[in-house]
């Protein structure tokens, strides 16, 4: 999937969490975070790429992003897999816990797990790929959905940009208009 669906995708399954289990209660500054976070989670798997927006935007990232590639088994590997979601989730927790310092005063649980839910999205979206998901890595196996490979999505293709995330946009206007009221009570919640 491309870049767009995925944070589509990541926001999607943000809103369904929270929407489904509101926050006690929320600061902006926790909603603003949990929104990047959410963001940042949604794109963090494909980090095993060298053509990564993350090292395209360092000065040395693309050589950083060859050897990080290389360590971690390439593209779809160990970053695509149930052992990288716990490597992701110890890794934001501890990068919570060393800038909580300098941080404003966040509820770190409530961006810890938007974090967490963009790299499931992003997991979950590329098992409708062609190429498939490695869930259950050391076994060499990839899974995708549906079963048949041939029926699966090619990435960046028409059925991905003009099916996919248009129903993926259309959710989050959806979820947002059927639960205005909820959601506006959140908002109020962070104003106050």
């Amino acid at each position: 999937m491309t870049a767009r669906t995925h944070d589509a995708a990541a926001l999607v399954l943000l809103l369904l969490s929270t929407l489904a289990y509101p926050p006690a209660q929320m600061t902006a500054a926790t909603a603003l975070t949990a929104l990047i976070a959410n963001q940042l989670g949604g794109i963090a798997p494909d980090i095993d790429q060298p053509t990564a927006p993350l090292w395209r935007n360092l000065p040395v990232g693309r050589y950083v992003g060859k050897v990080f590639g290389a360590l971690v088994g390439g593209h779809r590997f160990l970053c695509h897999s149930l052992l990288g979601i716990v490597a992701f989730a110890v890794g934001a927790r501890l990068l919570l816990e060393l800038f909580q310092p300098i941080l404003p005063p966040i509820d770190t649980g409530f961006v810890w797990l938007a974090f967490l839910l963009g790299v499931i999205s992003h997991l979950v979206m590329d098992t409708f790929t062609k190429e498939g998901v490695p869930w259950l890595l050391p076994l060499p196996f990839k899974f995708g959905f549906p079963p048949v490979r041939a029926w699966r999505i090619t990435t960046g293709k028409k059925v991905e940009l003009f099916v996919i995330l248009p129903l993926l946009v259309a959710s989050i206007v959806w979820l947002c208009a059927a639960q205005s009221d909820t959601l506006a009570a959140l908002v109020r919640a962070v104003v106050d």
